[in-house]
């Protein structure tokens, strides 16, 4: 029962960091999206598998001690083409290299809606349904949820601290000396 009083403040000053960091990143984040107006919808391209390749990525998925001697880890990455000729590319994480090369070998043509965004001369690759609008609309619905939790929990916590100190107060105050 004591631990559990011990583990319960600190499990809450953590969660309020959490949500604290959650809150700036998804602010940030949420004033970096590009209106849909800024993209150029070229329309949905089939791209054809033709590389595997292993590509170093920060290793986010291991402990402390783990991730201080492996801060990085291989991941396969699947390389798609367009069809056309038009010199698109896209990519995508294999489960394994034995899977990657086995989507190679096989071929499959994949299809992807390609919105150009000529004022960078880049372009991003979207699900074929997916419009601009669509997009940038989900990418705002998403940071937007993270803020109303992130934002939620710290008004929680503000609010359990002052029903604390208030209870308290109040408990001083009644006793007669």
């Amino acid at each position: 029962m004591r631990r559990l009083k011990t583990i319960i403040p600190v499990a809450g000053i953590w969660l309020l960091i959490l949500s604290a960091v959650s809150l700036y990143v998804a602010m940030q984040a949420l004033s970096d999206i590009r209106p849909a107006e800024d993209y150029e919808d070229i329309g949905v391209l089939t791209f054809q598998p033709y590389d595997i390749l292993p590509v170093q990525v920060q290793n986010t998925g291991a402990s402390s001690r783990d991730r201080r001697m492996n801060p990085t880890k291989t991941v396969y990455m699947v390389y798609y083409r367009a069809t056309d000729g038009s010199g698109y590319k896209w990519s995508s994480e294999a489960f394994s290299k034995d899977h990657g090369q086995r989507v190679v070998e096989a071929g499959e043509t994949v299809e992807r809606r390609v919105l150009r965004i000529p004022a960078d001369g880049t372009y991003i690759t979207v699900e074929p349904e997916q419009s601009a609008g669509s997009y940038t609309e989900g990418l705002r619905q998403k940071y937007i949820t993270v803020l109303a939790l992130a934002g939620a929990y710290v008004l929680l916590y503000g609010l359990g601290w002052c029903v604390l100190i208030f209870t308290k107060k109040s408990k001083r105050g009644s006793q007669v000396w």
